[in-house]
């Protein structure tokens, strides 16, 4: 009989018990002229010396303004340095980080200053022609926690920033000699069931590990520099990315406030990056650009390719033509701070291209039965849970949600299935819950179907995920229209989506039905679906 479907992480090095504050001290103190941090687009540069600095004086300037231990302070804005002294300045104070997705709305961003109570918020002024401003002051009424607004290249963020004149250094070490690494610091919004963001609530010990040993199982030293085109409000940017490169003193490079290939590339070469990060349609874009050869890529060695799987021929390419060798794939969510499973820089291409790695040190994986919990044996099906260091404390202010996920032994249940080789690496083979994975975004279909019932036309609506070759998959929006008679529009539903829900959010098809397929209990077959949504649309699946 095969092994149990159980894994756990062995590991020579000992967990972090610092706080953030406390790492970024250390490595300043062990690097202090090494370069932290740099901005290609605007040029500017930081060493961990000046680093430490403007983190301590952003740091004392909250301080000055009455932001106390455990309040939340908000960051709405694109990968930018300002990002960076915020994420390390609200931890050096206790206060807790509220990530803002940059592609959301007047709806979206509403809602979440409202259900974490954000009592200060820095924010962009624009992105992607989207007024932030405008934005903000259009629900600030509705958000009664709400009392300053600092806007980056604005006065009032320079205001802010002045105000550290008003808090001392001493002011700023008795504050963190009441910290604790166990306390949350972090809020990231992961959507659900109930159509509603949920707010992941994370520690210091929780992302400072996960990035610290994503970091070590990449290998990195002070002597690396890491390319993250990825957004920084996502774990991805800010776990993986930012707390991998400074608990190792290896150095932050912001190629654009964006995903832009040819500046994502334009950077690795100038700066002579040796890591660089991605969801597989970012590689895939790059190694597409009609001068890629141009790009001097070979200071690459390693990298790391996450949210969804990646081609056989994508992760060869990245190989040998852009020199990662030692490149890992990735694999969690934001309730486990994110990575759970990860490949090693000398697995081949079968476990790169046909896992998701093996458990990380300290952390315990298992595959169950779904309806009963039992523990199944390696190669069989079931729902993938995880357990360990890297688990959240829960769900902000919603005790009910997180014990849908979060069972009494803290095992998180990812909602994923999953299969565990006899070598221990996971095969992630479906996934439970209906989410859609466009482009590395996870989208949940109940957010929008709850969006879409306030349209006058629709009397009920079913979003599904149907196969697309760029990104993977795309959404599908199913409506029954409130009079049979009456005509709906991809255009319309487009125009109504529009400044409300995240672009990626937005459905690319429309088509109204009669009826949806039931279970005999009542509930929507949306496999079957999915698979009339194929046919319909004339599309092929995707692999």
């Amino acid at each position: 009989m095969s092994e149990l479907a159980y894994a756990s992480g062995p590991s020579d090095t000992t967990l972090l018990a610092d706080t953030i504050g406390q790492n970024l001290a250390r490595t300043a103190a062990r690097f202090p002229d090494r370069e932290a941090l740099v901005d290609v687009p605007s040029g500017r540069r930081w060493t961990y010396r000046e680093l430490a600095a403007d983190v301590d004086e952003l740091a004392r300037a909250l301080l000055a303004i009455g932001v106390g231990k455990g309040d939340r302070v908000g960051i709405w804005a694109p990968n930018r340095p300002e990002w960076v002294l915020v994420q390390y300045a609200t931890a050096a104070i206790g206060a807790i980080m509220v990530n803002i997705n940059p592609a959301y709305r007047r709806h979206e961003v509403g809602f979440v200053l409202r259900q974490s109570g954000i009592s200060v918020l820095v924010s962009a002024l624009t992105h992607k022609g989207s007024d932030y401003r405008e934005m903000v002051e259009s629900v600030a009424g509705e958000c009664p926690a709400l009392r300053t607004v600092a806007y980056l290249d604005d006065p009032s963020w320079t205001d802010l920033v002045s105000r550290a004149a008003d808090a001392t250094a001493a002011d700023l070490d008795a504050r963190a000699a009441t910290l604790t690494s166990d306390d949350p610091i972090n809020i990231q919004y992961t959507s659900g069931t109930t159509g509603f963001p949920k707010g992941a609530t994370l520690s210091h010990h929780n992302i400072l590990n996960n990035g610290y040993f994503v970091g070590e199982l990449c290998n990195y030293t002070e002597d690396d520099r890491i390319c993250v085109p990825v957004p920084f409000y996502h774990c991805f940017g800010m776990v993986m990315g930012n707390l991998a490169a400074t608990s190792h003193g290896a150095c932050i490079v912001i190629p654009a406030p964006a995903f832009e290939p040819a500046a994502t590339l334009a950077a690795v070469a100038a700066e002579r990056c040796t890591s660089l990060y991605g969801v597989p349609t970012m590689f895939i874009a790059e190694l597409d650009l009609p001068d890629f050869a141009d790009y001097d890529l070979s200071s690459l060695r390693t990298g790391i390719m996450a949210g969804s799987p990646c081609p056989v021929e994508v992760m060869k390419k990245v190989v040998d033509r852009m020199h990662m060798s030692e490149v890992s794939i990735c694999y969690g969510m934001t309730e486990t701070s994110p990575v759970s499973t990860q490949t090693r820089v000398d697995d081949d291409l079968d476990r790169r291209t046909g896992t998701v790695g093996r458990v990380l040190p300290f952390l315990e994986v298992k595959v169950v039965d779904p309806a009963t919990g039992v523990t199944l044996r390696r190669g069989e099906p079931g729902e993938l849970c995880t357990r360990g260091y890297s688990v959240m404390l829960g769900y902000w202010d919603e005790p009910e949600k997180t014990a849908e996920v979060l069972d009494s032994a803290r095992w998180m249940h990812t909602g994923d299935l999953a299969s565990m080789r006899a070598d221990g690496y996971v095969n992630i083979v479906g996934r439970i819950k209906d989410v859609i994975i466009r482009g590395g975004e996870n989208v949940y279909p109940r957010e929008i179907e709850e969006f879409l019932y306030r349209h006058p036309k629709i009397s009920d609506v079913q979003v599904i995920g149907v196969p697309d070759g760029k990104y993977g998959e795309e959404v599908m929006a199913c409506v029954i229209l409130r009079d049979p008679g009456d005509a709906l529009t991809l255009d319309e539903v487009r125009a109504f989506c529009q400044g409300q829900l995240a672009h990626y959010k937005v459905p690319r098809y429309v088509r109204a039905v009669e009826s949806f397929p039931m279970t005999i209990s009542g509930k929507v077959r949306k496999v079957e679906m999915r698979e009339w949504a194929v046919g319909e649309l004339g599309l092929s699946t995707v692999d």
